[in-house]
C-alpha cells in the first residue's frame, strides 16, 4: 500500500481512495493523520517572526511594508 507525503497508508487506486475518504467522513474509519507543524523549523519561524514584529516600531514596520510591496510590485521606495 503506497504511503502518503505525511507517511499515512492509502489505496493505491481512484475507486479505493474515495472509497477511504467517505469511511473516513462517515466516522466508520478513523482519520489516521496527525495535525504535527511540517518541521521544527517552521515553528521556530513562526516565533522569530512575531518576536520580530512585537520589538518594531509602527514605523519601522511601515517602511518594511513599503519595501516589500515595491520589491513585489516593481514600484520605487520613497
Amino acid at each position: 500500500m503506497p504511503k502518503g507525503p505525511r507517511g499515512e497508508k492509502r489505496p493505491a487506486d481512484v475507486i479505493g481512495n474515495a472509497v477511504k475518504v467517505m469511511r473516513i467522513a462517515t466516522g466508520e474509519e478513523p482519520d489516521d493523520r496527525d495535525d504535527t507543524p511540517a518541521s521544527a523549523a517552521a515553528t521556530l519561524g513562526k516565533l522569530g517572526g512575531a518576536a520580530r514584529a512585537r520589538n518594531l516600531s509602527p514605523e519601522q514596520r511601515a517602511e518594511i511594508a513599503r519595501k516589500g510591496a515595491a520589491k513585489r510590485w516593481g514600484g520605487k521606495t520613497e
